[in-house]
């Protein structure tokens, strides 16, 4: 900078206030009031201002001075020093003015993302409203993030830090608070949750595009958003929402029109259009909007729970997915954090045939895998808790307490048994299959008293029957009369595996595993009718449309001759892209 520019720069300066300067810095919501920063580690603190000024932030008798960038932005690490549950100012000066962020306490920081089941709140369990009722934890702080859409990168997002009280704890998520709360009372030091969750979400749009784009299967899908969002039309997109919602509209009034004992469940209303680079649970959107403002705050780890939307036929494995997300999300924090995550719940009806293919099953037992596969990670198992006819099961405090069991362990320390029984090995001997596990604390067991059940085995056919299964020692022997040679075992093989029992000296249950790499696990999903059904639906839309546009204009018009043409070809693509007719069954006798 010249002499001449470096007056101007000053004489521009001094032209404002101090005071005026300090109220033209900024910081992201989640620098605020109650915030909790990580213990015994320098804590990145960052906002924006005017350019090139100075600032000096302060914390407990650490002082940093830094100066804003030509962008305005500033940056500073700040040494926190040990866990202390004395509320404290963090200033941030310039110019003998002070921005003041008031109750800061020092302690464990974790992230709490995924979806639904995360999202769950306190209030929507009324058996622990006495849990709720007694939730005075002035240490427990939650700042819940907005829930929220972008289409690039943000460096913000809307909520605030809450300490722990029986007027906030409802609106926390359920299973971070009983995560929490059980390091806050082993620990016995404060602990802030950051929660950012959003439900019925799939992994890929917590991940960035740029990671997603590294890994063929969700290559496709960022493709696949990036070619809708190109040809993103506002105007067709409205008209093809009218004319959904005018069905609905017509199926919601024969809903109302039919006895109560008969209508069954009211089919969801037609969300307004987005621009597909703007919609939720698409790859990256989330990342954008919920993960990425939080990238550097300086914390202890992460707690997931989540995989709900990516158990499906044909979906990019899981024990794909989740570590790609684990990585992008540690390479941008620049900190190999440890990640925590919870494999999912039994749900639907009981199987009751050995060998069936099952996506839910598959997606758990490949949550167990990702242990083996990516460092510092851990899994409560919750195949225990469950409901049948609820994806949201209302036992929160065992996936959030089963969590907190892997920190305590791997974090903090604490000697204790950590996990579920957990796949370590399978041999074939004398008939029979000899399986061992890891984390049996001191013993095996079953929960009920009743012999071990959902065990199942195969030979070298592939045909799998239920199998009789006994605890010898630290290992369990499987066995089946109709399977002389096996080969393979499974255990808890099924969405809802209703009678799987064997636990260890905690109690804690065994997670889903097999021991084959067969393909038959997963049923298959002809993926070209489903988009073929897709373009169909756009299709009729679109035509729907210039028939309105047609009814208004008089037949002889050249624009009612153009809209015709244009009409009959969209129905020619209408028409080669419906389903095959079923051919006819044969006559019987008729080769």
């Amino acid at each position: 900078m010249n002499r001449l520019n470096q007056i101007i720069l000053a004489s521009a300066l001094a032209a404002i206030s101090p005071a005026t300067l300090l109220a033209q810095v900024s910081l992201p919501h989640f620098f605020s009031d109650h915030m909790v920063l990580q213990r015994e580690r320098s804590a990145a603190i960052w906002g924006s201002g005017p350019a090139e000024v100075e600032l000096t932030v302060s914390f407990k008798g650490s002082r940093i001075e830094t100066q804003t960038g030509k962008d305005g932005s500033w940056r500073v690490e700040i040494e926190t020093g040990p866990a202390d549950s004395q509320g404290a100012d963090l200033t941030i000066d310039s110019s003998g003015s002070k921005f003041t962020i008031k109750d800061v306490v020092v302690g464990e920081v974790w992230l709490a993302s995924g979806q639904s089941n995360m999202a769950f709140t306190m209030n929507r369990i009324p058996e622990i409203e006495a849990v709720i009722a007694q939730a005075d934890f002035p240490q427990l702080r939650m700042f819940n993030a907005a829930t929220v859409t972008a289409s690039e990168p943000q460096d913000d997002i809307a909520g605030e830090w809450t300490q722990c009280t029986p007027e906030t704890a409802p609106g926390y998520s359920a299973v971070a608070f009983f995560f929490a709360r059980k390091l806050h009372q082993d620990l016995n030091i404060p602990v802030g949750i950051i929660k950012t969750a959003w439900g019925g979400k799939p992994v890929e749009t917590f991940t960035s595009r740029e990671a997603l784009n590294t890994l063929p299967g969700t290559k496709q899908l960022v493709d696949a958003v990036l070619a809708a969002d190109a040809t993103y039309d506002p105007a067709k997109a409205e008209v093809a929402y009218e004319a959904r919602l005018e069905r609905w509209e017509a199926a919601r009034d024969a809903w109302k029109k039919k006895p109560a004992n008969q209508r069954g469940r009211l089919t969801r209303k037609p969300a307004s259009p987005k621009r597909p680079l703007n919609t939720e649970g698409k790859p990256g959107v989330l990342f954008d909007s919920m993960i990425h403002p939080f990238i550097g705050y300086t914390m202890k780890g992460a707690i997931w729970y989540q995989g709900e939307a990516n158990a499906k036929p044909n979906a990019v494995p899981y024990d794909q997915t989740l570590p790609l997300m684990i990585r992008d999300w540690r390479q941008r924090w620049n900190d190999e954090f440890s990640f925590y995550f919870v494999q999912l719940a039994n749900f639907r009806q009981p199987s009751s045939e050995p060998g069936t293919p099952d996506a839910w099953a598959l997606l758990q037992d490949r949550m167990r895998q990702i242990l083996d596969t990516t460092p510092k990670t851990g899994m409560a198992v919750i195949n225990d808790v469950g409901e049948a006819g609820d994806i949201h099961p209302k036992n929160k405090k065992a996936p959030g307490e089963r969590l907190a069991r892997w920190a305590l362990a791997k974090d903090y320390g604490r000697n204790l048994v950590f996990s579920g029984p957990l796949f370590q090995a399978a041999e074939a001997t004398d008939g029979t299959m000899r399986v061992t596990f890891r984390q049996i604390g001191e013993g095996l067991k079953s929960r009920d008293g009743k012999p071990l059940q959902r065990f199942e085995i195969a030979g070298k056919n592939r045909t799998w029957h239920w199998a009789d299964a006994r605890i010898v020692g630290d290992a369990v022997i499987v066995s089946s009369a109709q399977v002389e040679r096996p080969i393979a075992v499974r255990y808890a093989w099924a969405a809802n595996p209703a009678g799987a029992n064997l636990v260890n000296s905690e109690g804690l249950p065994t997670s889903v595993f097999r021991s084959d790499n067969w393909k038959d696990v997963e049923s298959q999903v002809d993926r070209s009718a489903s988009k073929a059904l897709t373009e169909r639906r756009a299709l009729a839309a679109e035509m729907k449309a210039l028939n309105a546009r047609r009814e208004k204009l008089d037949r002889k018009s050249p624009e009612f001759k153009s809209l015709n043409k244009k009409r009959l070809e969209l129905l020619a693509k209408f028409r080669k892209l419906a389903p095959a007719s079923p051919a006819a069954p044969a006559t019987k006798g008729v080769q």
